[in-house]
């Protein structure tokens, strides 16, 4: 039997809790004797095979309820993982490793790094090539893996995907004990080193997945530098509810002899971070403001917050280059072009992201923290205030114990603004209407009884009520993300001049939206 998540083998030991490993058990059984014959190898049998890896929603119900968190067993599994798949901590080092972890902005600093990087080496051939690993994916889990700023191709991933997996396999053949698979996102991980290492990438940037000390991409003891964006309150239930504790886990990822970047942090946060950072010994912490070099630069959006993730990105950039090219110099007055070619070509996708559709203006943010939904509330604020036509709300957060208080953190941060109110409000899950031409998007951890009697939609629609919604807003609870999206184009077709449509609450459901506008993967 696979292991399960977060030591839930040695868990599987107390009769008490039991339970949850039968739970466990039950679905790795079921997903063995779907892939016992599997013949063919192609990107939709690795995406299939990959999904049997996620925890089902009733064992993840389970370890919440006990209290399960991680623990630093998830990174001494990985490593046996790395292992078994034929590397070492050396070969790690020599991807030079950008580690990011943060609360709000790590993605689009990752995605600025990237970028810099890339049009340096399109000058220098300095990086050879360059890997971003991020999470999680809009619409196809490629795009997780990517290789000088584009992400793998189906082929590849078939590749390497089952590269790994019989690696494993072989590794799992010569044991004397049950040997497990890692998790979903585990096992993306370990794909990404695979990937990288072979396809030659010798500087590799790192999103941190969830908090940063028991994080699965903190396995490498020697990255070439480290950064931490924007600290605040999230993944309570893992991290812990106050910001010394969450400023703890992101903290971990410093490493001794590492340099380390932060952004400006509320003074107890940064207290943590300067402690952690002096007890890891690391090379330095440098703590950022925004970097005057930035004036001129055209960063989107064009926003406080977002200069200041370039910062740090230009911060992690400089370090990793002054150890790859001897040539490189550190400009105190003005940025190389490659730097600001690189940060003004930067669209990360599904944050403070608009489209064009005739008269409807598509906004969408994936914002799913209180602090992420307060910008993203501003943002549409500040893109459409003084623009006349109907506005459109389509929210979602599914699963997750806080949802509602990130839709009245919205409700807040909306009438904070002063903004005109909506006149449609939606409410929809975010669950493919086609599971089998889907299956990159197919999370087994949502209580689906939930999602098909649209529980939490309906808490939702009476929430918003209560808060006080203008008496002519029109607050529907709809089925699926298809149906949110016709009937705000149905708005246009009963003579609505223009349209404003806000799609945020998730990055699931800010993907699923993406893939419906674009009717392809958005990549």
């Amino acid at each position: 039997m696979p292991r399960p998540p977060f030591g839930m083998h040695s868990l599987c030991r107390s009769p008490r809790r039991s339970v949850i490993c039968d739970i466990y058990k039950q679905h790795r059984r079921s997903s063995r004797r779907s892939f016992a014959v599997l013949a063919s190898r192609t990107y939709e049998d690795a995406v299939d095979l990959l999904n049997t890896l996620q925890t089902p929603f009733e064992a993840l119900k389970k370890q919440r309820d006990i209290g399960i968190r991680p623990s630093e067993t998830a990174n001494s599994e990985l490593r046996r993982y790395l292992d078994q798949t034929g590397y070492s901590q050396r070969d790690l080092n020599k991807l030079n490793v950008i580690h990011v972890a943060g609360t709000k902005g790590k993605g689009s600093t990752c995605a600025f790094v990237d970028s810099i990087l890339s049009q340096y080496r399109k000058s220098h051939d300095i990086p050879r090539n360059v890997g971003l690993f991020t999470s999680p994916h809009l619409i196809a889990v490629r795009e997780r893996i990517r290789i000088n700023s584009v992400p793998i191709s189906r082929e590849l991933f078939a590749k390497y995907f089952f590269e790994v997996w019989d690696r494993l396999e072989a590794a799992a053949s010569k044991s004397e004990v049950p040997t497990p698979k890692p998790v979903y996102f585990r096992y993306l991980t370990l794909l990404s080193y695979h990937v990288f290492l072979q396809e030659s990438v010798d500087t590799a940037v790192y999103e941190v997945g969830v908090g940063g000390e028991f994080d699965s991409t903190n396995i490498v003891d020697h990255p070439a530098v480290t950064g931490i964006s924007t600290l605040g309150i999230d993944h309570v239930f893992t991290l812990g509810k106050t910001i010394e504790e969450i400023a703890w886990h992101k903290a971990g990822i410093q490493k001794k002899g590492v340099p380390s970047f932060t952004v400006s942090q509320i003074p107890a946060a940064l207290a943590v971070v300067q402690e952690r950072a002096k007890r890891k010994d690391v090379e330095s912490l440098t703590v950022l403001a925004e970097d005057p070099r930035l004036k001129g630069v055209s960063i989107r959006p064009n926003a406080s917050f977002q200069r200041l993730n370039a910062s740090l990105a230009i911060a992690l950039a400089e370090t990793v280059l002054q150890k790859l090219d001897s040539g490189f110099e550190v400009r105190a007055t003005l940025l190389p072009k490659e730097f600001v070619h690189g940060l003004e070509q930067v669209l990360w996708r599904g944050r403070c992201e608009t489209k064009n559709e005739g008269d409807i203006t598509w906004y969408l943010d994936g914002a799913h923290t209180q602090d992420s939904i307060t910008v993203a509330a501003k943002w549409f604020h500040d893109e459409n205030f003084e623009k006349p036509g109907t506005r459109v709300l389509i929210f979602n957060q599914q699963g997750h114990r806080e949802a509602v208080e990130l839709l009245e953190g919205l409700f807040k941060a909306i009438n904070t603004q002063r903004s005109v109110p909506f006149d449609h409000v939606i409410f929809c899950p975010t669950v493919p209407s086609d599971k089998l031409s889907n299956r990159d998007s197919m999370n087994l951890s949502t209580d689906t009884a939930a999602v098909a009697g649209l529980e939490m939609q309906k808490k939702f629609a009476k929430r918003w009520r209560e808060l006080g919604t203008a008496p002519s807003t029109t607050i529907k609870v709809l089925p699926s993300v298809e149906d949110a999206v016709e009937y705000i184009r149905s708005l246009k077709q009963q003579g609505e001049p223009k349209v404003h449509a806000f799609i945020t609450g998730s990055v699931h459901l800010v993907g699923r939206a993406l893939g419906i506008l674009e009717g392809a993967e958005a990549l």
